[in-house]
């Protein structure tokens, strides 16, 4: 009989209390895979959306065990595995779902975790990492234009603000009122998001912005259009009317991935030239409660799930 590991499932969607924790059997690598010890996994909105049933098809499968975002140590590799070894510290996207004590995932999605970066850091970094570098890349972002990224306090903003500055971009972020302070450390200017938010931007910016990134989803694209005079350089991963408006949703995937860009946000957080805030950590059993602050909306950083 397989050895069985404490895991979280969900067996239909809904909402946070549809996550119970269990116990599965624990996953044997097939050739390419690695299998790792979780240490910490991220928590991302995309994971509420897909247990609330949000995605048709996802996940192809219940009982299913959310969550890609992982940390953790290669215990076993597959066949034809010569990337890692085992006791590897890694960091990347899981295959079989993170919120669980094992995980199965590919060498090419994991990059290795510098001793820098704590568990719960190096576990919230995979999605936002590459989300940033992928937006930024979307709509060409070069040194010294300006951007403006609606709905720049959340995870995504927190990371793609900070990148876009390392670009050498400025940076104008979406924000409510009580995160001006936080926006103004991480290098941005801050304006308050709803009505009016064209004229707001104009006083800061009188010609309008360069490229505009909507990672917020709350109906601003009308305006993001008006202020970069167009569709070309806007992009959202977060609006599901984006075609009403020609402008492109962007949900990842092979054709939009930016090589290298996990390993090199790794580096930067590492050295100490980006941060990734660590909202708050749950043990493994409070998926739901992570969930249900996950899906408030107002979370300043990362949530993670620590399994020890």
């Amino acid at each position: 009989m397989p050895e069985r590991d404490p895991a979280i499932v969900f067996t239909e969607h809904g909402g946070p209390e549809v996550l119970h924790p269990t116990e599965i059997d624990r996953p044997e690598p097939g050739p390419g895979q690695v299998r790792l010890r979780v240490k910490a996994a991220g928590v991302n909105p995309f994971d509420s959306k897909v247990r609330s049933g949000a995605f048709p098809g996802l996940p192809a499968a219940f009982p299913a065990v959310p969550g890609s975002d992982v940390a953790g140590v290669i215990d076993a590799l597959g066949p034809d595995v010569t990337e890692f070894a085992v006791g590897d510290e890694v960091l990347g996207s899981a295959a079989t779902g993170s919120y669980a004590t094992y995980t199965l995932a590919s060498p090419a999605k994991l990059t290795r975790k510098p001793a820098e970066l704590d568990w719960a850091t190096a576990a919230g970094l995979p999605v936002v990492a590459t989300t940033a570098y992928r937006v930024l890349a979307l709509v060409g972002a070069q040194p010294g234009e300006t951007v403006l990224i609606d709905g720049a306090a959340g995870g995504v903003g927190t990371l793609t603000v900070q990148l876009a500055r390392h670009q050498g971009l400025i940076v104008i972020g979406t924000a409510g009122e009580a995160n001006h302070d936080y926006l103004r450390e991480l290098g941005a200017i801050p304006v308050s998001y709803g009505p009016g938010l064209v004229t707001r931007v104009k006083d800061i910016a009188p010609l309008g912005v360069d490229a505009a990134i909507d990672l917020s989803g709350r109906g601003g694209l009308p305006a993001l259009l008006t202020l970069t005079g167009g569709p070309e350089r806007v992009v959202t991963i977060a609006d599901g009317q984006a075609a009403d408006f020609g402008v492109r949703a962007s949900y990842g995937g092979p054709a939009e991935e930016v090589p290298e860009a996990l390993a090199d946000a790794v580096a930067l957080v590492a050295e100490g030239k980006i941060t990734l805030p660590i909202a708050r950590t749950y043990p493994l059993k409070d998926a739901a409660a992570a969930h249900r602050d996950s899906d408030s909306g107002h979370v300043r950083g990362k949530l993670v799930l620590l399994t020890d």
